[in-house]
């Protein structure tokens, strides 16, 4: 069925005029509100009783995307605040954590009910949605919310943690941190020309990249800040701090112990994490990858193109590149690192116009990337870079590619010896 039948039954049996249904009905449907669950809302606000009473009662962890509206008892762990543009206009809705002792649940507020961490609350007729295959609470003018005597729950309230462990979808999070790089930058935003922040924050357990939507002065390099109501979002395979418009940013009153190497973890134990930041793995060698020594890029796009053809773009005239795929084992798996054309001028021993002068008196392209095997096929290397897993397998972009120092007895006495704790 088609939105305009919603609308035009939805009207029919409202008595209402069907295009400020359908208006209303494209609104919701828009920000991926169901329509079964924007039809029960839209007959809550022109007044059918069919709908007026209340869902019942349910544990956090039965919150099941099949739902359309549920009524839950549960503590408010965090509390974020951030502006949208919804529907043309500038919406500040209130995002976070509830939890109950059966698990916790995302939930976004578009009314302001005054939820601070550590409330603890009764939301009723809350609607359910699916972000990100899991259930996530909207809480609008349709739920009432009621305060309640305080719960136990099993997990930490207040938004305080380390880049660790933070995870893509994280809102209302406290940071103490150190900024390790920033570059100001002028980007086309949704308001034209818009200047922002981004770099590297970083604490005694992790790096991660940000972005400060503000470009607040106080963002520096060296400054160590603690800052309170960030959201965290996705950026190529790794979990990104963003720093909004209602981010509180404070001098830190402690010294911070910034470690200058990457954590160190085998490949199996960085894969699991699904993409990690600033990781360093130390293994073999065992190949390098077609698509690696003199290629060719897209001059619109930057992507590898072959016989002259981008995927986007279509016929174009292709920029000259370096660029190594190698094939990293530690023993516990594998992972395709990636090095940049600097790096690859590193271990290949000269620049593009070096390989391209090998390739023409070869008259084949291919050796270049046979010279850059004979250098590191079979020996170990300590890699440090960027981790991003998806349905393909596990590429680390490669910041420093050395060979390895570490005695191999060294370490295989190590590993024992953690095999045996």
């Amino acid at each position: 069925m088609s939105l305009d039948d919603h609308a035009e039954d939805l009207a029919s049996d409202l008595g209402v005029d069907k295009e400020e249904v359908k208006a209303d009905l494209e609104n919701l449907v828009e920000y991926s509100v169901p329509v079964d669950e924007a039809k029960q809302s839209l007959r809550r606000k022109y007044g059918d009783g069919s709908s007026s009473s209340e869902p019942s009662q349910v544990d956090l962890a039965d919150v099941s995307t099949e739902d359309s509206n549920v009524t839950v008892t549960a503590k408010v762990l965090t509390v974020g605040k951030r502006s949208i543009r919804y529907q043309g206009n500038e919406q500040t809705i209130h995002e976070g954590e509830l939890a109950d002792e059966t698990g916790k649940i995302s939930y976004t507020a578009w009314e302001d009910f005054g939820l601070s961490a550590g409330d603890t609350i009764t939301a009723g007729n809350a609607g359910v949605r699916e972000w990100e295959g899991d259930p996530e609470l909207n809480l609008g003018e349709s739920t009432n919310v009621a305060f309640e005597d305080d719960i136990d729950v099993p997990y930490p309230v207040g938004g305080d943690a380390d880049l660790a462990d933070l995870e893509p979808g994280d809102r209302g999070i406290n940071l103490d941190v150190q900024v390790v790089e920033v570059e100001t930058k002028t980007i086309d935003g949704r308001d034209g020309e818009t200047e922002i922040k981004s770099g590297v924050l970083a604490d005694e357990s992790a790096r991660l990249p940000f972005t400060d939507w503000e470009a607040r002065p106080e963002v520096a390099e060296g400054a160590t800040m603690r800052l309170e109501d960030v959201y965290v979002r996705e950026f190529r395979g790794v979990p990104s701090v963003n720093l909004s418009e209602f981010t509180a940013v404070a001098p830190l009153d402690r010294e911070l112990a910034i470690s200058d190497t990457g954590t160190r973890m085998t490949v199996r134990d960085a894969v699991e994490t699904g993409g990690a930041y600033d990781v360093e793995v130390v293994g073999s060698i065992v190949a390098v990858r077609d698509g690696s020594g003199l290629i060719e890029r897209c001059p619109e796009c930057g992507r590898v193109i072959q016989n002259g053809q981008c995927r986007s773009h279509g016929d174009v005239d292709g920029q000259d590149d370096l660029r190594v795929k190698a094939i990293v084992d530690d023993g516990t798996g594998t992972v395709t690192a990636v090095l940049d054309a600097e790096r690859t001028e590193e271990v290949y021993g000269g620049d593009v116009e070096d390989a391209k002068a090998q390739a023409r008196d070869a008259m084949d392209k291919e050796v270049v990337a046979d010279s850059i095997r004979e250098r590191v096929v079979g020996h170990e290397y300590r890699v440090r870079g960027n981790l991003s897993v998806d349905d393909y397998g596990a590429n680390l972009e490669v910041t420093e590619f050395e060979r390895s120092e570490d005695p191999p007895a060294d370490r295989a006495d190590a590993l024992l010896a953690e095999v045996a704790e």
